[in-house]
């Protein structure tokens, strides 16, 4: 398949994808990715094709809705365009899919639609060139994977100027820190390797810029635990801040990199992953380090343990008499990843409290993440939180990276994060939807030009189920309506679940396979793959995609169509709202202030 049929069929399948482990992952807002310095030059903008002739007439309702359309999509790709030219790839990227979304999920049949084909053809061509250019001086759209500091610590030399180190010493004596501090050789060495490297400057200033996100809540976390304020700097270690970050070789993951298994007192199964979740991980991270600290008895050796293991370490004290992790590391009873691990984390512990005297007087922190929480005991999919607060989908996901599907797992309680303010809208809205259906149904506020049958056909349902869940007749106008709930069936709000995960450095088959729940062979069958290597920014199937669900089915449906179709129909009528569906004169919302 030649690269413009691939990068085609990407663009088409858009509105299916969703970030994966790294964090940054979560292209929204509160969650910024570092812009690149400079865009490849754009080519020269394609002018829209003339429209075919023959199509059939639209309403002059559906030409206003189809007019709003296209102008929405034109704003989106403008300011896409707009971060193209500045150099923020990720971001352009996020306008450009929402462009193509917009039109994928209007509900408008683009093939029998002229001008909308036209502008669907363009857009993609358009973001096609701009990609291509991207890919011959970098990676494309797909935001460049941010190393640890311990990732490039490998280059450290321990020969260290000794006026470097008295320096560092009589900072050290103005260091104010709830952790044991010394300065020697090993400590000096990495606090030069960070201040007078642009290597290691570089990614110790990302990894410090990253911690506004999280900063408070994790000092919060800290403090309510009884553990030291310092510990917040194993992070630098372990992923730089980054929440989605996952090791390709241990399969650890998370902020805290917590390995797969393990009894940490975090949720995994096939909905949630709370090694991603932020405050849930820094918890378990703060419980553990307290745990570890009280069976070893000194801080140093309680950091050690966490990366190499605590059984490791007490035999290592057994074995030399000295439960001391100097003597540990001078008598080489330590492997080398956990021998930098401690001298790593106060390097940036000191640097941290001295920034400008060791060149980091450049630090902004990144703003926080600031949401608003709500606990659901049921199945709710993002799309409709998405229609509930008016947030885009990949906001809600960058929010709730610990969420593995586009649905909250059902049965059970969920930690559903929301942008700032939206929590009260949130409650108000969702109570139009009956339990039950709140991982199908959607919410629709009703625009200018709306009717009934335009709303039936953008969500694919019929038009006596619409009017029926809103307590409304079929000749009913919905001027005077605020929103419509939408009976949209599980089957129909699923096949347009986003199920594409793009692959990142160090990503194998096996570890994709077991970071969404799934076994290698379906991960395999699905994406036409033999092997368990692949390239970073390929976008794979992590859910049975929607063609090989049609041909599963495919051969029963001639034998069934009629009986199903009946049974559809006793289904939506029995599972009405029971609500009349939020007009503005009785069940008028309103948006809660931010």
């Amino acid at each position: 398949m030649s690269w413009n049929s691939l990068l085609l069929s990407g663009c088409a399948l858009l509105l299916f994808f969703i970030s994966g482990c790294a964090p940054s992952r979560p292209a929204s807002a509160p969650l910024r990715t570092a812009p690149q310095a400079t865009a490849p030059a754009l080519p020269a903008p394609a002018p829209p094709q003339a429209a075919a002739p023959a199509a059939p007439a639209l309403s002059t309702a559906e030409q206003q809705r189809l007019h709003q359309l296209i102008a929405q999509v034109e704003a989106v790709y403008a300011r896409g365009d707009a971060d193209y030219r500045k150099g923020q790839l990720p971001e352009a990227k996020v306008e450009f899919d929402r462009a193509v979304d917009l039109m994928l999920t209007s509900g408008i049949d683009i093939k029998s639609t002229p001008e909308l084909q036209d502008e669907f053809d363009r857009i993609v061509d358009q973001v096609n060139a701009l990609e291509m250019e991207a890919l011959k001086q970098g990676n494309g759209f797909a935001p460049q994977v941010e190393p640890t500091p311990a990732d490039v610590a490998n280059d450290v030399t321990f020969k260290v100027d000794p006026n470097f180190v008295a320096k560092a010493r009589a900072e050290l004596a103005t260091t104010k820190s709830d952790l044991p501090l010394v300065m020697n050789d090993y400590v000096a060495a990495f606090i030069n390797f960070f201040a007078n490297t642009q290597k290691g400057h570089n990614t110790l200033l990302h990894s410090f810029q990253r911690s506004g996100r999280y900063r408070a809540m994790i000092q919060r976390v800290m403090a309510e635990e009884g553990v030291p304020q310092d510990l917040i700097y194993l992070a630098v270690a372990e992923s730089g801040f980054q929440p989605r970050a996952v090791n390709p070789r241990s399969h650890a993951g998370g902020m805290w990199q917590f390995m797969p298994r393990g009894n940490y007192g975090l949720t995994r199964d096939r909905y949630v992953d709370e090694r991603f979740d932020p405050e849930k991980s820094t918890l378990a991270y703060a419980r553990y380090m307290k745990f570890l600290y009280n069976q070893l008895g000194d801080w140093y050796l309680a950091m050690a343990a966490y990366d190499w293991g605590a059984g490791n370490v007490q035999r290592a004290v057994q074995k030399t008499g000295y439960a001391d992790f100097w003597e540990l590391y001078k008598r080489n009873e330590l492997p080398g990843e956990t021998r930098n691990y401690v001298p790593e984390i106060l390097a940036a512990i000191i640097i941290a409290n001295h920034p400008a005297q060791y060149g980091f007087d450049d630090i902004t922190l990144d703003p926080p993440v600031l949401t608003d929480t709500v606990t659901v005991n049921y199945s709710i999919d993002l799309r409709l939180v998405s229609d509930l607060v008016g947030a885009p989908v990949d906001e809600l996901a960058a929010l709730n990276p610990g969420l593995l599907r586009m649905v909250t797992p059902p049965d059970t309680s969920f930690d559903l994060h929301l942008p700032a303010g939206t929590a009260s809208m949130f409650e108000q809205r969702v109570a139009a939807i009956p339990e039950g259906k709140r991982d199908s149904w959607r919410y629709h506020l009703v625009a200018p030009g709306d009717t009934l049958a335009s709303v039936a056909r953008t969500y694919h349902v019929g038009e006596a189920a619409l009017a029926e869940a809103n307590q409304l007749s079929e000749s009913d106008g919905i001027q005077n309506v605020e929103a419509l709930v939408v009976p949209a069936t599980a089957s129909a709000s699923r096949s347009l679940r986003g199920s594409l995960y793009r692959v990142r450095r160090g990503d194998t088959m096996v570890t994709i396979a077991d970071r969404f729940g799934v076994s290698l062979g379906q991960l395999r069958r699905w994406n036409r793959i033999k092997g368990t290597l692949i390239q970073p920014g390929r976008r794979l199937y992590v859910a049975e995609p929607p063609a090989a669900q049609h041909a599963s089915r495919s051969h029963r449906r001639s034998s069934s169509a009629s009986r199903a179709k009946t049974r559809g129909k006793a289904a939506v009528k029995s599972s009405s709202a029971g609500k009349r569906g939020v007009h503005a004169s009785s069940a008028r919302t309103k948006s809660s202030s931010k």
